[in-house]
């Protein structure tokens, strides 16, 4: 038997608006993060019908254990407000609190009824089944292992601001109504991050003819996965793309969803939305919400653990699931096909969206079997070829490891080179200018190290280099800082490795001495580690390279990749 459809709708009337907006000044805030915002609005519009709120300890143990919500119907994945310990402290069940956005705009008022610090392993297992940190969602979750649920029921006041693609931001009742006035009665529904490509295109028209209904596009304009390309690009290729379906057969509305990329969990959350926006059917492809491999190289997710899910939800879900292996080309007969309908002996050819999100960003031509001329004029307007792409050199090691001299050489060069803005982020100097207020201790040595690679993110993505010569010990936060930028341009980890011993021996200021004889505390090298790179782009010893040969070696592998 399939779910009540009858949707959630959180947003108060007018009279009750009044009500609570002279309350707001009387209640604490919790300013939610672009992620809970997402969460909000979903909630809010009834795309995760048939919650009503954030929630409670009892529901997000029953979703961990038995994937259902205590008044048994099914949902996958656990929406939680997580608040840090220190707020958790000032709440206590039976309050209200106002949600507000981070520049103070009130979105809604939350009862809360419940205040916990959950078991994040238990969770990460339950939802993803692992705990390998090489999966994004298993590492937030450990990052905030320290934070505290808080749920409860909400009214909402606003609804998120968003001004951008207004047209195609519609709740699920405003797209039920669209369904009704062209007579749409068969939908079938396709959730994807990626540009559409000619394999993604095939198998959306090939969906509709299995189905025989109309295409529901949901593109996420949330939160993506570190890597994919801006939604705003994104978006502009979908309405390239609309041009290719036949007249009056697709529909394209945004889904500020945040990705979660639960595999099977996922699935069924996918469909759910699916079915609150009104579709009959809904499409399963290959490698369904999965973040790819694990850190031994194995897939985290099969697409028989996925099938298998989907199908046994569906039914009670009250939506059937179109599933999709993978599609290839074949040159040929100029067409594409399943990869399961291919004959042995014919010749295929096959690009992930990975490959060409990969080829576009290094500059590499995109033949026009794998995509259509005019998405990838989109993608190269703003992501352009490695010539014109800003970049990030990013020099880690010891104190007196030779990366302040390295940097300043280097920025003489590229000033040199004049085809670019050119800044030089050099740890003394960020310490003095950006993070003055910041002690030593390794929290706010870490903040410090942040703070240089979000300077240094923001350069790259105005298409300017960006040189950063910070200790930066940590292996987790300079491989969150890589992230961060590469989605943008370019990034060059340099390990100059010097050995500690050379680094001593170079330490006029006498740091290292101090260190060893306890008046320095927190010293990198001596009482703090120095994570080693694991995968640096070039590592460099000093010991016995002068500054220009050191420099010499980065701009041939600068150059090598066609920055310069």
């Amino acid at each position: 038997m399939a779910q009540d459809t009858s949707l959630v709708n959180l947003l108060v009337d007018q009279e009750r608006h009044i009500a609570l907006k002279q309350l707001l000044s009387s209640l604490p805030d919790i300013t939610l993060n672009l992620r809970q915002i997402c969460d909000f609005e979903l909630l809010t519009t009834g795309v995760f019908t048939p919650l009503k709120g954030f929630m409670t300890q009892e529901a997000y143990e029953s979703v961990l254990d038995r994937m259902r919500l205590p008044s048994g119907e099914i949902w996958p994945v656990p929406i939680c407000l997580d608040v840090s310990r220190d707020r958790a402290d000032r709440f206590e069940a039976g309050q209200s609190a106002v949600l507000r956005d981070p520049e103070g705009f009130p979105l809604g008022i939350m009862a809360i009824e419940d205040i916990w610090q959950a078991d994040r392993e238990k969770e990460a297992m339950a939802v993803y089944g692992t705990t390998d940190m090489t999966h994004d969602e298993v590492a937030r979750l450990q990052e905030a292992r320290d934070r505290y649920y808080v749920g409860g029921s909400i009214e909402a006041l606003n609804l998120p601001i968003h001004s951008d693609f207004k047209q195609i931001r519609n709740t699920p009742s405003e797209v039920r109504q669209q369904f009704c006035k062209l007579g749409w009665k068969r939908i079938v529904g396709f959730q994807t991050r990626q540009p559409i490509h000619r394999p993604q295109f095939e198998l959306t028209i090939q969906a509709m003819k299995k189905a025989k209904a109309n295409l529901l596009m949901l593109p996420i304009a949330g939160i993506p996965r570190p890597g994919d390309f801006d939604h705003y690009t994104r978006m502009r290729c979908y309405q390239k793309v609309a041009a290719y379906y036949p007249p009056d057969t697709y529909m394209l509305n945004l889904l500020p969803l945040s990705t979660r990329l639960a595999g099977p969990r996922d699935a069924v959350l996918h469909m759910i939305i699916g079915k609150n926006f009104g579709c009959t059917h809904f499409v399963i492809g290959h490698n369904h919400a999965t973040p790819g491999s694990d850190s031994c190289g194995n897939p985290f997710y099969d697409t028989p653990q996925v099938r298998a899910l989907a199908e046994q939800a569906g039914e009670e879900i009250g939506i059937e699931p179109v599933f999709f292996e993978e599609m290839v080309y074949l040159p040929f007969e100029d067409e594409f096909k399943l990869a399961s309908e291919v004959t042995d002996g014919q010749e295929t050819l096959s690009f992930t969206n990975d490959h060409i999100r990969d080829r576009v960003r290094k500059g590499k031509h995109i033949p026009e079997w794998a995509s259509f001329p005019d998405v990838i004029k989109e993608l190269r307007r703003s992501y352009p070829s490695p010539a014109t792409q800003g970049f990030t050199v990013f020099l880690t090691g010891f104190s007196g490891a030779g990366k302040s001299t390295i940097a300043k050489v280097l920025y003489s060069k590229f000033m040199e080179i004049g085809t670019r803005p050119v800044t030089l982020l050099d740890g003394d100097i960020v310490r003095r200018n950006l993070s003055s207020e910041l002690s030593f201790s390794k929290e706010h040595r870490d903040i410090n190290v942040r703070r240089i690679g979000f300077v240094a993110s923001e350069i790259t993505k105005n298409r300017g280099i960006a040189i950063c010569a910070p200790i930066a010990p940590y292996e987790r936060t300079r491989s969150k800082i890589r992230t961060s930028i590469e989605a943008h341009g370019g990034f060059f980890e340099i390990h100059v490795a010097t050995p500690i011993s050379v680094c001593e021996k170079r330490d006029r200021k006498g740091m290292y001495a101090k260190a060893k004889a306890g008046l320095l505390k927190g010293f990198t090298g001596v009482d703090d580690p120095y994570e080693e790179p694991s995968n640096p782009e070039l590592s460099i010893d000093t010991s016995n390279l002068t500054p220009d040969e050191a420099v010499q070696q980065i701009l041939l592998l600068i150059s090598e990749k066609g920055f310069v």
